[in-house]
C-alpha cells in the first residue's frame, strides 16, 4: 500500500527551502527530498522526513537509511491532520535519534518551529516563528532561511 501523494501546497512547502538551501549549502553537502534515517541501533524504526540535508556523499552509498547524526537538516511538514500529540510524538522520535536539527513547516497556522540541541530524548533549543519571519539556521547551514511566501492550507471545516 502507498502513501496518498501529496497536495500542491505541501509540496511548495518543500520545495521552497529546498531551492534555497541547495545553492547556499556548503559543497559537501546537499537537500533532499526521499532520504530516510534511522534509530541508532534499529534499522526498522525509521522516519523520511520532507526535505533533509546530508552529506552529499550519502549519492554513492548502498545504504538504505542515512544515520541521523549526520543529517544537517531534517525538515518535517505538519499535515493538515495531524494533531498535538502526534507533532510531538514525531518531534520526540527526531530528538531521540540524535538528529541535530529539526525544523517543523506548519501550514495550518504559517508557523515554524526550529529545534535543536538533542539531549536525553528531547530537544534543549526551542524557537518558534511565523511565516515571513527567517529561521536563523545554525552552522554549517546558511544562516537563515526565507519563510516569507509558504503557503497555507485552505481552512478545515
Amino acid at each position: 500500500m502507498m502513501s496518498p501523494t501529496p497536495r500542491g501546497k505541501r509540496t511548495g512547502t518543500v520545495r521552497r527551502p529546498r531551492i534555497q538551501l541547495d545553492p547556499r549549502l556548503p559543497a559537501d553537502l546537499g537537500a533532499y527530498e526521499v532520504s530516510s534515517i534511522h534509530t541508532p541501533g534499529n534499522d526498522e524504526d525509521y522516519a523520511t522526513p520532507d526535505l533533509i540535508v546530508l552529506p552529499v556523499d550519502r549519492e554513492n552509498d548502498d545504504r538504505r537509511l542515512a544515520d541521523p547524526h549526520e543529517a544537517a537538516l531534517a525538515v518535517e511538514m505538519i499535515s493538515n491532520s495531524e494533531g498535538l500529540k502526534a507533532v510531538a510524538t514525531k518531534t520526540d522520535w527526531y530528538a531521540s535519534t540524535g538528529a541535530p536539527v529539526l525544523l517543523a513547516l506548519d501550514p495550518r497556522n504559517g508557523t515554524w518551529t526550529l529545534h535543536t540541541h538533542p539531549h536525553d530524548g528531547a530537544y534543549q533549543g526551542v524557537l518558534h516563528g511565523k511565516y515571513g519571519e527567517p529561521v536563523p539556521l545554525p552552522s554549517p547551514l546558511p544562516a537563515e532561511l526565507d519563510t516569507s511566501g509558504l503557503p497555507l492550507y485552505a481552512p478545515r471545516g
